[in-house]
């Protein structure tokens, strides 16, 4: 075989491959590795199969390693803090700029938990904590080390345009608002409630009009149960429910008949279709409140406003906390995870001065912080 192999690398020199004339005829896999002549491929995957045949393995290292950039998928609403993180990271110059996409919690945790490879991300990021049935998913897919790294937190408002007045709501308004039934004659019935002030006399006369994030989103996740969740408790229709699973799809299901508009991941484009109907309310995450606040103003929520204070000091109820998730069989392969990760989490960026403060989110106290820098620079596993 290895006499097989010097005299079909022999008969390509290595001199073509500087040769621009000659570059037509060489082959570049997609993810950017040296150029090869089809003859040495060929001889390549015949001697390949040979030592297959023969029960050799050949060991290659992993597909990550030939990717030299960061990929990192996943919430719409940790995605401005994650691309700020990434731009400062790029900027340092040692690595490049890690590629950030929005495709929501659910979508990105379902890219990250495919597989280890070139193909998979490295990062995903999270308006929740990752679901247990996710991390089965990861560990059928040979994800099994990953270090789940908390970063802020961050409120979960409803928002309209200051062009119209600011709506005082309670949890129980917002759910017989948006739920799938509610109680109608002593039993649960579709929705009948099509302006604000059917639900409670106290709210305009106003079609009930909500935009808000699809069932994919952390966002939503959270939403149902910081609010949905809470707003069903004490109706006795639900109460009377026996069986738990039963219970819960009737406090969390949403209506479909377009009192409820899902708006996809993008949080921005809801801001702007607010701007567009005054009368709507949007569903979103406080940073984008705080990045538009010229333009919305936040509902009232049980008597409290949503703000920076209040989110921080735990009197506005309707906030989470916001993660990522590295991908540690990456770490060593794609270049710069862990320097990533101490950025992300640095008193620089995550602190209470720090810059994504500036962007809208609510950092932890201090010695929080610090636990967090602590297990996330080890990449201390949760799997």
């Amino acid at each position: 075989l290895k006499a097989q192999a010097d005299r079909e690398f022999a008969e390509v020199p290595s001199s073509n491959c500087h040769k621009n004339e000659n570059r037509l005829s060489w082959k570049r896999p997609n993810n950017g590795a040296a150029w090869f002549h089809p003859k040495k491929v060929s001889a390549m995957k015949r001697i390949s199969l040979a030592l297959a045949a023969t029960g050799i393995v050949i060991l290659t290292a992993g597909a990550a390693e030939a990717r030299d950039q960061l990929h990192i998928v996943g919430s719409s609403t940790v995605y401005p803090f994650s691309t700020a993180v990434a731009e400062e990271f790029g900027k340092a110059g040692k690595f490049k700029t890690p590629i950030v996409e929005s495709t929501g919690t659910g979508g990105g945790l379902k890219l990250f938990c495919a597989g280890v490879g070139e193909d998979s991300p490295d990062i995903a990021n999270a308006s929740r904590k990752i679901k247990d049935s996710e991390v089965e998913d990861c560990k059928k897919n040979g994800v099994t080390a990953i270090t789940e790294v908390p970063i802020g937190y961050d409120g979960i408002v409803l928002s309209n345009s200051k062009a119209s007045g600011r709506m005082e709501l309670t949890v129980k308004d917002v759910w017989l608002a948006l739920a799938k039934e509610v109680p109608v004659n002593g039993a649960l019935a579709a929705n009948p409630y099509k302006m604000w002030n059917e639900i409670n006399p106290a709210l305009p006369a106003e079609k009930i009009e909500v935009l808000g994030p699809p069932p994919t989103s952390g966002t939503r996740d959270a939403f149902i149960e910081l609010v949905m969740d809470k707003g069903c408790k004490g109706v006795a229709e639900i109460e009377a429910i026996e069986d738990k699973k039963a219970k819960a799809g009737a406090c969390a299901s949403i209506r479909e008949d377009g009192a409820y508009i899902d708006a996809g991941e993008n949080d921005n484009l809801i801001v702007q279709k607010l701007e567009a109907n005054p009368k709507a309310l949007g569903i979103f995450g406080y940073s984008f409140l705080e990045q538009n606040e010229d333009k919305l103003q936040g509902s009232i929520m049980d008597g409290v406003e949503p703000t920076f204070e209040n989110i921080v000091d735990g009197k506005y109820e309707i906030s989470r906390t916001l993660y990522f998730y590295v991908k540690n069989q990456h770490e060593g392969q794609v270049p710069g995870i862990r320097e990533f990760v101490t950025e992300f989490t640095s008193d620089k960026a995550a602190g209470e001065e720090g810059y994504l403060a500036d962007k809208g989110m609510i950092p932890f106290p201090a010695d929080m912080l610090k636990k967090v820098q602590g297990s996330a620079g080890a990449l201390t596993p949760m799997m």
